[in-house]
């Protein structure tokens, strides 16, 4: 498989503290790669600085063989990098559809319907809920409207940070049934996920970051029977 996204040891400071520290790591074009670890451990600065949104003080980030390490997060939409944040982020007083014809925005115009087809092929739910505002929607249906948004944009790396947040054990289910789907689809999936459990049970790999360091990597499989995962992560 081609290496789609390399990140080589970044660096990322809150004013003086060093939250990432010489992080590296790759994405292969068609895998589902997972970042795990603790709250605080530096998960969504990482996803942050991939996208965009926060700069490395040292080291390279290249997507596609490009170093992006400067590029504006807009300008990395339109390269094929979307970012589904923490927090889902929709636009609440909109609806569910131009929601989602907002993430088509570096797609030209006529592209839109043919998108918003197949999302609504992938998410069922939304199609059902096209008009309705976005901000009456369910946890779960927030969620899934957020993925789809990002799809929009027809990626080809989708960043998830933090999907199962806030949601009851059955809608987390659901979410990682459709990640298994976007997977299985073609998608080339970063997710950066507290659900250790879940998020190993989908990985192809998966990396472990502690204080913003990488402690431990391997496969999904390997990791979630490593006795260190498992003691710190898994409640084993």
């Amino acid at each position: 498989m081609a290496e789609l996204l390399k990140v080589d040891d970044i660096n990322v400071y809150y004013g003086a503290i060093h939250a990432i520290k010489g992080v590296s790591f790759h994405v292969d074009e068609g895998e589902i790669v997972t970042l795990i670890g603790a709250n605080g451990a530096g998960k969504s600065t990482t996803l942050q600085t991939v996208s965009g949104l926060l700069r490395s003080k040292t080291g390279s980030i290249t997507f596609e063989g490009r170093n992006i390490g400067n590029v504006p997060a807009h300008a990395l939409v339109a390269q094929g990098l979307a970012h589904v944040p923490e927090g889902r982020r929709i636009f609440l007083q909109m609806t569910v559809e131009e929601n989602l014809e907002m993430g088509a925005f570096t797609q030209p115009g006529a592209n839109t319907p043919a998108a918003l087809k197949r999302v609504y092929e992938q998410f069922p739910r939304l199609e059902e809920r096209r008009r309705q505002v976005a901000g009456t929607l369910s946890g779960g249906e927030q969620q899934m409207l957020a993925m789809g948004r990002a799809l929009m944009s027809k990626p080809k790396l989708l960043m998830l940070d933090e999907p199962s947040m806030g949601l009851a054990p059955i809608l987390v289910q659901q979410i990682f049934d459709i990640i298994r789907e976007l997977h299985k689809a073609g998608t080339t999936i970063l997710l950066v996920e507290q659900n250790a459990q879940m998020a190993l049970s989908v990985a192809d790999r998966a990396y472990v970051l502690e204080t913003g360091t990488i402690t431990l990597s391997g496969t999904g499989d390997e990791l979630a029977h490593s006795d260190e995962v498992r003691k710190a992560y898994l409640g084993g």
